[in-house]
């Protein structure tokens, strides 16, 4: 292949440009090690939990229950499978990151450098506002201690926020290996939810409802229970297009696994607190040298992939349904329609009534487990991929290590949400971050499976090629080309 000189273009600024795309786009240039040995599944376990517990906080406890307490058992039959249409791409990202040890976002940039870099845009504008959930979660702590005394609720409110993500900040800055500290208390905020679900399901008021509950799975029961609400369809479409990490979201899970040390990944190094050592973390990452161990660990490591991505998926579905039938046994036949947050407040309140205090401060535990632990993941995760894509398009800024980088964008979002939180979220950018989180979703797909069959097969031994044509990948971009465009169509009446 003839390469360009620099006479064929007009300045010598896009010369450099292209030359720089080229060099990111080339495999070849990695180094190949061995593929590492796996280390056991309950060692491997864990990103698929982190992304459970995020997917129950950052909408579960909202649209989903909204939509029953209003329509009955009209739409649940699509949950299961708006939940199953995310699998095919966890996989492709996981396989990604397993296979080279890099980003998706790395492997974005991969694809082409101008590519990237409108991703990196709009995932920066996307994650603005997401202070929310700090705030959503102080709600919680707000209901369940009144504390402050003489504060107003909105005070209240507030001071539990903004007490949540210091204590947070303070126990990632203090921590190991920082993936660990999310990985541990993700895992309580999953063990705390499931739990206290299960408890309150078991309510005979509750149980009485079961049986229909369950029929609502297998398609609509009956006819819909009221007129149908024009202003309702977003927030549907919302609903089965975000089911567990929508938009921007999933993309979070190739950060995990990298820190978690899953396949490649265990070679790239990891960010650890001040109360760790430091590691050098590369930003480029290795390919799998052609070994029959190397085939073995593969093999194995492909079989955990689509495990722990089944437990992130089956998980989140039966939390959210557990919500649902709660909306479904105490919220739909009293009419009540709590707007967004409020449910969980609104929810509690009937606890009270058949279980007394222990009840409505139960829910509310579990409301403010949902919550809370949504701040701490996004802004993790969030700092990652920030320091990430600045390390891999600008190598100038590897003088400085990936840690000094990470808290650098931790304490600037830190800054951002602590600000964003005294103010109501303007409508517009709601709507905008919601239209990027579509358009996200229309894009991943695609440029998913480009990456990891078409621009990285040729450079991987045959064992770890794809196997099968991604026709899964296919349907899912089909339903959420469809689910973009009805969206389109609702929000901007066309």
């Amino acid at each position: 292949m003839l390469e360009l000189s620099a006479v064929c273009f007009s300045n010598p600024i896009q010369y450099r440009l292209y030359k720089l795309n080229m060099n990111i786009a080339d495999l070849s240039q990695l180094s190949r090690r061995a593929m590492p040995a796996f280390p056991g599944w309950w060692a491997a376990l864990g990103p698929g939990v982190v992304w459970m517990a995020l997917a129950q906080g950052s909408g579960e406890l909202i649209w989903w229950p909204y939509m029953v307490a209003k329509y009955g058992l009209t739409f649940l039959w699509l949950l299961a499978p708006a939940c199953l249409l995310q699998y095919p791409l966890n996989l492709e990202i996981g396989r990604y990151t397993m296979l080279t040890g890099e980003s998706i976002f790395h492997g974005f940039i991969r694809l082409h450098r101008g590519f990237g870099v409108f991703l990196w845009l709009l995932m920066t504008v996307s994650f603005l506002w997401f202070g929310a959930f700090a705030s959503a979660g102080g709600t919680a702590m707000a209901e369940l201690t009144h504390w402050p005394i003489g504060w107003t609720q909105r005070g209240q409110s507030l001071f539990w926020g903004y007490a949540s993500i210091a204590v947070f900040v303070t126990a990632i800055l203090a921590s190991g290996v920082v993936y660990t500290l999310i990985e541990r208390f993700m895992k309580l905020v999953a063990v705390v939810t499931v739990l206290g679900l299960l408890s309150a399901c078991m309510q005979s008021d509750v149980l009485a409802t079961l049986p229909e509950f369950a029929q609502g799975l297998l398609g609509p029961v009956g006819s819909m229970p009221r007129a149908w609400d024009n202003a309702d369809a977003s927030k549907l479409l919302t609903a089965i297009t975000f089911a567990g990490l929508g938009g921007f979201w999933i993309l979070f899970y190739s950060y995990w696994l990298r820190d978690k040390g899953a396949g490649m990944a265990s070679l790239v190094g990891r960010i650890t607190g001040l109360g760790g050592t430091e590691e050098a973390v590369v930003s480029d990452g290795f390919l799998p040298s052609n070994e029959v161990e190397s085939a073995k660990n593969w093999s194995t490591w492909r079989r955990f992939l689509s495990t722990d991505i089944l437990v992130g998926i089956i998980g989140n579905l039966l939390t959210t349904l557990m919500t649902c039938l709660l909306a479904y046994a105490l919220l739909f036949p009293k009419g009540l329609l709590p707007q967004e947050y409020e449910l969980a407040v609104v929810q509690s309140q009937f606890f009270a009534v058949s279980w007394g205090e222990i009840g409505r401060l139960l829910f509310l535990v579990i409301a403010a487990a949902f919550l809370t632990d949504t701040w701490l993941a996004t802004a993790d995760a969030v700092s990652r991929i920030q320091t990430d894509i600045v390390m891999t398009l600008f190598p100038n800024s590897r003088r400085l290590p990936a840690r000094q980088w990470y808290y650098i964008f931790l304490g600037l979002l830190t800054l951002i949400t602590s600000f964003t939180m005294q103010l109501d979220a303007p409508g517009p950018l709601i709507l905008i971050s919601a239209l990027i989180g579509f358009i996200g979703t229309l894009i991943f797909p695609v440029a998913l499976y480009f990456l990891n069959h078409r621009l990285l097969p040729p450079h991987l031994p045959e064992w770890a090629r794809p196997r099968h044509r991604p026709w899964l990948l296919g349907l899912s971009f089909i339903v959420y080309l469809v689910l973009a465009v009805l969206y389109f169509k609702s929000s901007f009446g066309l």
